[in-house]
């Protein structure tokens, strides 16, 4: 793997991967129990369900199971991830505060910075005299962050999406907030659809995958089942050989450590790459075809060594899930 060793780029993107990734581990132990007022998960089937109007003061669960009283629609809104922004605009609501790195939709850009996703600024939010608080249900939960955030005397809901079923969760949850019950059932209505037409377009033809990220040691990483890129391609169904792999470590949740014989002998169909890090730098699926003992791999010999979107896959997974799937389907048709 010593190809992999130039590019020193990797170990800064790489941190920025592995601050994403970890976020995944963020547990809930004192979450409390789920109310009969929201469904744990819905379907494409129970979708319609949600469609009945709102009332006020509403009682909902949040992604983190705890139960949280919205006293009047919200009007000022801060959200505190990429994802959680889009879950508000995907229904059709705005924000008066976002993460630093919250840039869709752009018009969600115009609003004021509350901090970083990773260190929000109580200071910040509290300024802008919220009435709701959208915080990230993955990248949150850790104890210490989520006490704070809690603390702000402002009602605060989690959401965020580390597989296909919370995407279709968290836009069911804003939409009972918000009031947009119609739009978040339009919203996972269109979700199912492209899951469903991904899964059309790949038919019968059993094809394998891997989607691979590069550590800050420019050791290779595989995504599970458990991950956000791994579930995408279970739920189109696209074999992962690295499915049931290892876990890696805290560093990278979801993922295992892949060894160079490793991808010789799954030799996938189909080799995804995700590249952290500003569009100047090289992507990864430049520099894997380029390493000898990958070049009489199946997926560099016909070409298929593709590079995902990272917002779409790490940095704000979410209602964009419809660009994932289609991005998938599309590299599996060009076969």
């Amino acid at each position: 793997m010593n190809s992999l060793r130039s590019l020193p780029w990797l170990a800064a993107a790489a941190g920025i991967a592995g601050l994403a990734l970890a976020s995944a581990c963020g547990g809930d132990d004192d979450a409390k129990p789920a109310a009969t007022t929201a469904p744990a998960s819905v379907s494409a089937s129970s979708a319609t369900t949600a469609a009945a109007k709102s009332v006020y003061p509403l009682r909902v669960t949040d992604l983190l199971g705890r139960e949280v009283e919205i006293k009047a629609k919200p009007a000022v809104i801060v959200a505190l991830s990429p994802t959680a922004v889009e879950y508000v605009y995907a229904v059709g609501g705005t924000v008066a505060g976002r993460s630093a790195s919250a840039d869709f939709p752009p018009e969600a850009k115009s609003s004021k910075e509350v901090g970083t996703a990773y260190q929000p600024s109580f200071e910040a939010i509290l300024a802008l005299k919220p009435d709701l608080v959208v915080a990230d249900s993955i990248i949150h939960a850790q104890p210490d962050v989520r006490k704070g955030l809690e603390g702000l005397g402002v009602p605060v809901i989690f959401a965020g999406a580390d597989s296909y079923q919370k995407v279709l969760d968290g836009v069911a949850l804003l939409g009972r907030v918000l009031d947009a019950n119609d739009k978040a059932t339009q919203v996972i209505a269109a979700i199912t659809k492209a899951r469903d037409d991904a899964k059309a377009a790949i038919g019968a033809s059993k094809l394998s995958a891997v989607a691979l990220i590069a550590g800050r040691d420019q050791t290779l990483y595989s995504a599970k089942a458990t991950s956000y890129a791994g579930d995408v391609l279970q739920q189109i169904g696209i074999a992962n050989p690295a499915a049931n792999g290892p876990e890696s470590g805290p560093g990278f949740p979801g993922y295992t450590t892949l060894a160079p014989e490793s991808l010789i002998q799954y030799n996938p169909d189909i080799i995804f790459t995700i590249t952290p890090g500003p569009a100047s730098v090289p992507r990864l699926s430049s520099l894997v075809p380029s390493i000898p003992p990958f070049k009489g791999l199946k997926a560099v010999a016909s070409n298929r060594v593709v590079e995902l979107d990272v917002d779409l896959f790490i940095q704000a997974p979410g209602p964009r899930i419809v660009d994932a799937f289609a991005a998938i389907a599309k590299a599996a048709r060009a076969g």
